[in-house]
């Protein structure tokens, strides 16, 4: 009963203890870890609580915390070995600077093939960021041109250019360690202790087989267990081995990041492996720096080094000092990169070849396994120890008979090789009780369904990048998405705009407004964005890059006749405020010429309107913002809004050129935001996705809230909210709809209190999206959250599954998150939800199957020892039935796809028992029912076969092939009753999961095969065609059991609640539980 009263002490310690897992610590059993970022002690306790007989096996796909701190010993010499290169490299620099500065050389440049600069001399000028050597290059234009990269318009990207460079200087990959041989799988295999033990009894038995018997008849026992074993190993091997591939390719796909190049003079996207030295890299906030190299121009561009360094500071990068190292990320600003190094060449390159080991994982449900393995472990190796006892003590004291009813052993007559191989026989079956009881494979099943699900989850476009995930995705019990591209499809265009004073009609109607008004609309789309346009030479339509609302803004401003270079060409950018999703808005500084400086303004049209004291009329003249025309802009704000658009506001001010900081002081100047002039306002529609709505329901009908946090106004929340179906009344009001502003003020027992009710969040910062995410998982939930940026980080890091995007989505948001929606779709999170309760239900069928087989295997074999001192089942049986139940089972049952079912039932509760009631109760119902028909076989078969008129001794073996037959078929039967724990029809959907019926398949013609060909091997008969019939007569009666079984109503509360009253600290469990409330789902 351990086996679910731990884990409802553990959810009863989570439910009152809030989302913390501190609490959980004091009630929780050794193998209850939290789903991320486990203490290393909990992962070591769990290890020695465990009872394993092949280490190497069991925790193949867990932790090596032994390699890991070896792992962490190598980062830290390479990061101090890079350290002492360069703090010595600056020292002596730094000497000669001061001491002799005229004798400073120019370097030696010897050009590699066909470029003017050595792959060594770039990797010398980037590991010690040598700036004087690259002022001595003649700066980065002097290496861009020694590489033949135009800074502006980057390679020529054709593929002889691409080679040359990969020839001379290298690829942007680093040297991986190759994965496990299939050798290596199969020796890890045979390291069971159990299978070791047997093959040791095997060559015993040959040995005394053979003298007794002689060679022609002697070696069947022996030979007979060895190719057992021998089966067993490599199909347990070829299995693991499988699963390795699986894993190895998924760990490619996740390192593959997907990059901008500047490629003759466009924008291409390239895998990070096809980057070459010479590339052009633009840069924006949250990317990660996809190899070394030096800074071209940038704005605000700050570098979070600590990832190559180890220390969390902040760098920002200039002229002055222009090295970027691969590896590191994007804080903020955005810039363009010249690529120098790449590989094995770079630090980070260096640092993954070093550590490139794929490290395991282990999820809450494989160690929980590892406590049920244990546990039914334990009472196996009881049970065979008892079973050993008893048969030996009955074979020496003349209690054990032959078929022919002579006693077996009789003292003083029996010689020594007759006696041990009688001793041998007896220990081998008990070695096989245990093997069979103690589930080596039942852990590694939540891997083999784990490697399962994460194939098929990236066809619908889900990328795993922590196993534990897709476990926690089963228990979800809200979602918070974004709005922007995961609700809505991403494709931005300007349908209003009210500019001048006045609505535009059309919203490009840029005849209505003077040249003044154009010309400064113009100039702050051309100078305030991150995008960018390629304008081909050759007429063709202009190719438009950025986030889509830049694309959206920068195509509208193509329509207005904006001639983008030679806008950006008329002014120089002094200073840039990158757009910031706290302050919802992003501004530019620019040089007009002479002392006159334009300050742009661009962003959420309500705070920009903040900003503003006057603003333009159609013809260029300023008048002041009175509170009528406020009013008139905000009616105009709130019309777009309740449209569903998103509202983009663009302002500016004059500056004076002599209040500009200088050049060394520039990058802390904080560009003006008062005093703003209103130039306008564009409405963006972004469309709702089709079928969200019927993804929104889907996930209500399954127990799952769906909120959507949006960075947008509270009336372009709203409206897109009743597109999606996540509100039903146009109506709604606090706190259902709620302002992050409004949730922020509130304490933080109101926003436990209001984060219950919300269902939109507008104008939230991440900040207000990681105060709600906290405020759901103290109230008890499961939380999945979305999001695409750097700022995100924090709330996916905290949410149970972080969900990033993989199109819009950043790197940083990336590595925090659990899971990337490749497609950013709203109904690729709804599948990961459906593949995460499929695992678990997996996991569950596999058990109920394999206990089955556990408890009617080992009652049998027990109460058989003890009344008449032989066992039906052999160790070649036994070993048989082991690799039906152990690898082929979990292959069957941990392969099935997901069903509608899954989104018809609430949550699986995190720490829902593993074993629930309806799973005893169809477990107790065949195991019952196997263990009646076959011990009533072994006592009474002969009378009831009808084989009292044969050879004592050949009615004995049939009598027992017969119980083996009977026995497997019964776990075919019973193997389709597993796939349907709860519903009636076993059928449904079979057609669908190929691999199971092959297997059964398989299964059928390989013991029909044993029964009638192999029976010198498996100590079998050929059994008649009538006894075959009865076979699978009594066989299929399991199917109306089960479906009369399923009728019969089981209690809601979970069995091992029973026994609390054994347990104290269950009792404590049981207490704290009844401070939980709905949110919570640890008993369904």
């Amino acid at each position: 009963m351990e086996l679910s009263s731990s884990s409802s002490g553990a959810a009863s310690a989570r439910r009152s203890g809030g989302g913390s897992w501190s609490s959980v610590d004091s009630v929780a059993g050794p193998f209850d870890i939290p789903p991320k970022g486990a203490p290393v002690e909990r992962l070591k306790k769990w290890r020695q609580a465990a009872l394993v007989l092949n280490a190497s096996r069991r925790f193949r796909y867990t932790l090596d915390l032994k390699k890991e701190e070896q792992k962490e010993e190598v980062i830290r010499k390479i990061r101090a070995q890079a350290h002492v290169i360069r703090a010595a490299f600056r020292f002596k620099e730094a000497g000669l600077v001061h001491i002799q500065p005229k004798e400073l050389t120019t370097p030696q440049v010897d050009g590699a093939l066909g470029f003017g600069i050595k792959e060594e001399q770039l990797t010398a000028l980037t590991r010690d960021h040598n700036y004087s050597a690259l002022q001595q290059y003649g700066g980065i234009s002097g290496v861009a041109g020694m590489l033949k990269t135009d800074i502006e318009k980057g390679t020529n990207g054709d593929d002889l250019d691409m080679n040359a460079r990969r020839n001379a200087f290298g690829s942007n990959t680093y040297p991986r360690k190759k994965g496990r041989s299939f050798l290596a799988f199969l020796w890890d295999a045979c390291k069971d202790l159990t299978l070791i033990i047997l093959m040791v009894a095997a060559a015993v038995s040959l040995a005394l087989g053979i003298t007794t018997e002689g060679i022609k008849e002697g070696w069947y026992d022996g030979a007979s267990i060895a190719f057992a074993v021998l089966l067993v190993v490599v199909v347990t091997a070829t299995s693991d081995y499988k699963q390795s591939l699986q894993f190895q390719n998924l760990n490619e796909e996740k390192q593959n990041i997907k990059l901008e190049v500047v490629r003759g003079e466009r924008r291409v996207l390239v895998s990070i492996y096809d980057l070459v030295v010479g590339d052009v890299v633009p840069l924006k906030i949250g990317d990660q720096v996809p190899a070394d190299g030096v800074l071209i121009s940038g704005h605000s561009l700050s570098i979070d080094e600590s990832s190559m360094t180890g220390e969390s500071k902040i760098v920002h990068k200039d002229q002055k000092s222009p090295f970027l190292m691969s590896g590191c990320k994007v804080a903020d600003g955005y810039g363009t990169m010249l690529v120098t190094t790449v590989g094995i060449n770079t630090e980070w390159g260096l640092l993954m070849a070093s550590i490139s080991e794929d490290s395991g994982e282990e999820t809450p449900l494989q160690v929980r396994l590892n406590g049920v393995a244990t546990f039914i472990g334990m009472v196996g190796l009881s049970v065979a120890l008892a079973v050993l006892v008893v048969l030996l003590v009955r074979y020496f004291t003349g209690h054990t008979y032959n078929p022919d009813g002579s006693v077996q052993y009789v003292k003083g007559k029996m010689g020594v090789s007759q006696t041990i191989r009688g001793v041998v026989r007896i220990f081998t079956v008990a070695v096989t009780i245990v093997v069979v009881a103690v589930p080596e494979g039942l852990p590694l099943a939540v891997t083999l369904t784990l490697a399962f699900s994460m194939r098929k989850m990236m066809r619908d476009k889900a990328l795993v990048r922590r196993l534990s995930a897709c476990e926690t995705m089963g228990s979800a019990t809200t979602i918070c998405s974004d709005k922007t591209g995961t609700l809505t499809l991403n494709q931005m265009t300007v349908v209003e705009s009210y500019f001048g004073g006045k609505k535009m009609d059309p919203p490009d109607n840029v005849q209505v407004l003077s040249t003044t008004v154009s010309s400064l609309i113009i100039e702050g789309i051309a100078q305030n964005t991150s995008g960018s346009i390629f304008e081909p030479e050759n007429g063709q339509d202009p190719e438009v890059t950025g986030s889509p609302t830049e694309k959206a803004i920068l195509s509208w401003g193509l329509k207005l006749g904006m001639r983008f270079n030679d806008t950006r060409s008329k002014s120089s950018i002094l200073h840039v405020f990158p757009f910031n999703s706290e302050k919802k808005r992003g501004g530019v500084g620019v040089h007009l010429g002479g002392s006159e400086v334009h300050v742009h303004w661009k962003g959420a049209a309500e705070i920009i309107l903040d900003s503003c004291k006057s603003w333009l009329a159609a013809d260029g003249s300023k008048h002041s913002m009175t509170p009528e025309k406020v009013g008139e802009f905000k009616k105009f704000i709130e019309d777009m809004a309740a449209s569903s658009l998103r509202c983009v506001a663009f302002a500016y001010r004059t500056y004076d050129m002599g209040d500009v900081p200088n050049d060394d002081q520039r990058a802390d100047w904080i560009l003006p935001e008062d005093d703003l002039i209103m130039l306008g306002i564009v409405g963006i529609k972004d469309p709702c996705r089709p079928g969200v709505q019927d993804s929104v329901h889907l996930c209500t009908a399954a127990g799952i809230k769906v909120r959507m946090v949006t960075g947008d106004n509270l009336q372009t929340a709203r409206a897109i909210a009743l597109e999606c179906g996540i509100v039903t009344d146009p109506n709604v009001s606090e706190p259902l709809i709620i302002e992050g502003k409004t949730f922020r003020a509130l304490t933080e027992l109101e926003r436990e209190e209001v984060s219950e009710k919300i269902l939109v969040m507008g104008r939230s910062s991440p900040n207000d999206k990681l105060l709600l995410v906290k405020a759901l998982r103290k109230r008890g939930h499961v939380v999945a959250v979305t999001g695409d940026g750097t700022n995100d980080a924090p709330a996916l890091h905290e949410a149970d599954i972080g969900l990033s995007m993989g199109i819009q989505g950043t790197e940083v948001a990336k590595e925090s998150s659990d899971i990337i929606i490749l497609d950013d779709n709203f109904a690729s999170v709804v599948r990961v939800v459906r593949w995460g309760r499929s695992v678990y239900a997996n996991i569950q069928k596999f058990i109920q199957f394999q206990l089955t087989v556990n408890v009617a295997a080992l009652i049998i074999n027990v109460i058989a020892a003890i009344s008449s001192g032989n066992v039906p089942l052999n160790a070649v049986q036994l070993l048989w039935v082991n690799l039906i139940m152990d690898t082929l089972g979990a292959l069957a049952l941990a392969t099935e796809p997901p069903t509608d079912h899954l989104m018809q039932r609430p949550p699986v509760g995190r720490r829902e028992p593993l074993i629930t009631n309806i799973m005893w109760r169809n477990l107790i119902i065949m195991a019952l029912f196997q263990v009646t028909v076959l011990l009533t076989l072994n006592f009474r078969g002969t009378s009831l076969l009808q084989l009292k008129n044969d050879n004592p001794a050949h009615a004995d073996k049939v009598k027992n092939t017969f119980i083996f037959n009977t026995f497997v078929l019964c776990q075919v039967f019973n193997e389709f009753n597993a796939r349907k724990p709860d519903e009636l029809n076993i059928f449904k959907g079979i057609t669908g999961n190929h691999l199971f019926v092959a297997i059964v398949a398989i299964t059928v013609v390989l013991q029909a095969l044993i029964i009638e060909f192999l029976g010198k091997f498996t100590s079998t008969a050929r059994l008649s065609w009538q006894l075959w019939l009865v076979s699978i007569g009594l066989s299929f009666f399991s199917w109306p059991l089960a479906f009369l079984g399923k009728l019969i109503p089981v209690p809601e509360r979970p069995l091992g609640d029973f026994f609390a009253c054994c347990c104290p600290w269950s009792k404590r469990g049981a207490a704290a539980d009844t401070k939980g409330d709905d949110a919570d789902h640890s008993d369904v």
